[in-house]
């Protein structure tokens, strides 16, 4: 594989970080090229590169780990030429008149070697004590950047292990991985089918297979529509087949949680409901209401029929017993006065809830809504509901339909979006979500006259020593320490996240760059004063802060936290425990 040249297409977010960091770190020591590499053993992967194009290329994109290296110190080359016993011949081939060479090994927690950190030069020089500091302190950075995608791999594996354990949730869930075709099922999920654990595969292909022939189409058609993003999510009535062969009637409702960078869908999570009942209740609307309530007062939830009058007037029809678990009345207390849900459902979505029915018996379309009650001694929960509109001859709209207990699958979600937005160790927003927030700031200064808005860049100063010292359970409590006095000094508006290790950003809205240098200032204050307790010794920290602003002119976040990055090198290098302004 050829080296990539500096001017490569686009890559991801991650892959991006590191392009920018070896891009810093050419610009700082002024070389031909600099180059990262991953691997744990001999042979390293090149993971990124800044330089001219080169040719011909590595083999297979590889570079040997070189020998010498030991601990966290670089190996310096100054003049290879005259250092015949590990002449680098794949990168002197890539780089014709090499001559130059420092590498430095990227060092994991357990301080073994996870890749290396490279300086090339086409001409003879050497690397003083000062630029090793800091050639080490790149890697360490690029290292808390490989450590940080590992975490959050982990973090992905634990969601998917909570989700696929849910039982007795009266929902099947599933995830599933749009790129491999791989589909995966909860045991609540087969059960509903009526198969076993060891009974269904894990191929979207079988899936299908499962789905009525004459649902199919529409059903991959409404999946593609959410995959284009047309549609916000993914919502369809069908028939599958249960392991008896009968068919029953479903609805599956599901999202793409993970998109690449050109918006490909990645990965897709979603739940499937038994509403076999619902339809037939649908298709039998015209039976005797007794025959109706021997079957709905089976089902979970409250079935209902829902009457509106031209004048306005609303009332119920009929309510299954059901009305007991979903609003704790009966369903003579519904029948005799609808206005009872006044005091049942949420405050917050009484007008939601009222202007969808509006909707509905407007557009004689399906009533679809997800809203919150509040049942004595019960608190608050989530309920869905669904109908089908008809109207009738003296110009009313007659709904059949039910509602479901959802508030287990809401809290799934909560969790879910939680852990897809919060770092863990500190609670704040993880580097995707601030990028987010950081963007949407971004956003307002452009369309805002007048608006400005501050950027902000911390990295607790001798980070490393305090876990080499004491370990890290107590340089997560130190981050823990740090992002605590981070969130004390923040306003309603303004974002923070954990960037990486020990690097922290902070976007201040609606303030010039000396409100956030007093900001930086007042945060090293505190830290100063309230140094972190480890048993009988008191920790005091510093960190090095860099400050940039938004310009209308930015193309995105990612360039003011460039310039946001420069200034917190400036500071690291002029002592640290600064405050550098951009």
């Amino acid at each position: 594989m050829q080296l990539p040249s500096s001017s490569s297409a686009p890559r991801g977010a991650s892959e991006e970080r590191f392009d920018n960091l070896i891009r810093l770190l050419r610009r700082r020591f002024g070389v031909m090229a600099t180059l990262l590499t991953t691997g744990a053993g001999d042979i390293q992967q090149v993971r990124s590169y800044d330089g001219p194009a080169c040719a011909p290329a590595l083999p297979d994109g590889l570079v040997l780990f070189p020998p010498g290296i030991r601990g966290a110190d670089p190996l310096v080359m100054p003049d290879i030429l005259q250092q015949p016993h590990w002449y680098p011949d794949g990168l002197a081939q890539a780089l014709p008149g090499l001559r130059f060479l420092a590498a430095c090994p990227l060092l994991v927690p357990d301080g073994g070697p996870t890749g290396l950190l490279w300086l090339l030069h086409d001409q003879p020089r050497d690397l003083d004590v000062e630029g090793q500091q800091v050639l080490r302190d790149f890697a360490a950075l690029a290292a808390g950047m490989l450590a940080d995608r590992l975490k959050l791999k982990h973090v992905q594996e634990r969601e998917e292990r909570m989700a696929l354990a849910i039982s007795g949730s009266g929902t099947g869930i599933w995830d599933r991985n749009a790129v491999t075709g791989e589909i995966h099922y909860s045991s609540d999920w087969k059960a509903l089918l009526g198969y076993a654990d060891n009974e269904v595969g894990n191929r979207i292909e079988e899936s299908y297979t499962r789905i009525h022939p004459e649902d199919l189409a529409y059903v991959q058609a409404t999946i593609q529509a959410h995959f284009d993003g047309r549609t916000e999510a993914y919502e369809v009535e069908h028939r599958l087949r249960c392991r008896d062969g009968r068919y029953k009637w479903v609805c599956s409702r599901g999202k793409v949680v993970e998109r690449d960078e050109s918006g490909r869908p990645l990965r897709m999570v979603g739940t499937t409901t038994d509403v076999t009942a619902m339809r037939n209740l649908a298709e039998k609307a015209q039976q005797a209401a007794a025959l109706m309530a021997d079957l709905t007062n089976e089902i979970p939830g409250m079935v209902f029929q829902y009457r509106r009058q031209l004048d306005g007037r609303s009332f119920f029809t009929y309510v299954s017993n059901g009305a007991r678990e979903i609003y704790g009345v009966t369903p003579e207390q519904l029948t005799q006065d609808a206005d009872t849900l006044l005091g049942i459902i949420h405050p917050d979505d009484l007008l939601v809830y009222f202007d969808s029915l509006e909707r509905s018996a407007r557009d004689l379309k399906p009533w679809h809504l997800e809203y919150r009650v509040q049942l004595p001694g019960r608190g608050l929960s989530w309920r869905q509901g669904d109908a089908r509109p008809r109207p009738l001859a003296d110009g009313s709209v007659l709904w059949h339909g039910f509602i479901t207990d959802v508030t287990e699958r809401k809290l799934i979600e909560a969790e879910l979006q939680v852990f897809a937005t919060t770092d863990s160790l500190t609670q704040l927003s993880n580097r995707r979500h601030f990028m987010t927030q950081l963007d949407a700031e971004l956003a307002r200064v452009q369309r805002t006259e007048g608006y400005g808005a501050a950027i902000l860049m911390f990295d607790l100063d001798h980070f490393k020593a305090i876990n080499d010292r004491w370990g890290h359970s107590v340089g997560d409590q130190a981050l823990r320490h740090f992002s605590s006095i981070l969130r004390a000094q923040l306003r309603r508006t303004d974002a923070a996240g954990r960037m990486g290790g020990e690097e922290f950003a902070v976007v201040l809205s609606n303030a010039s760059i000396e409100e956030a240098r007093l900001f930086a200032e007042r945060v090293q204050g505190e830290l100063a004063s309230s140094p972190v307790v480890h048993g009988d010794e008191r920790l005091v920290l510093a960190v090095s802060v860099g400050v940039a602003t938004l310009l209308p002119a930015d193309s995105s976040g990612e360039v003011a936290l460039s310039r946001c990055d420069m200034a917190l090198y400036r500071a690291k290098r002029g002592g640290r425990n600064r405050v550098e302004c951009h």
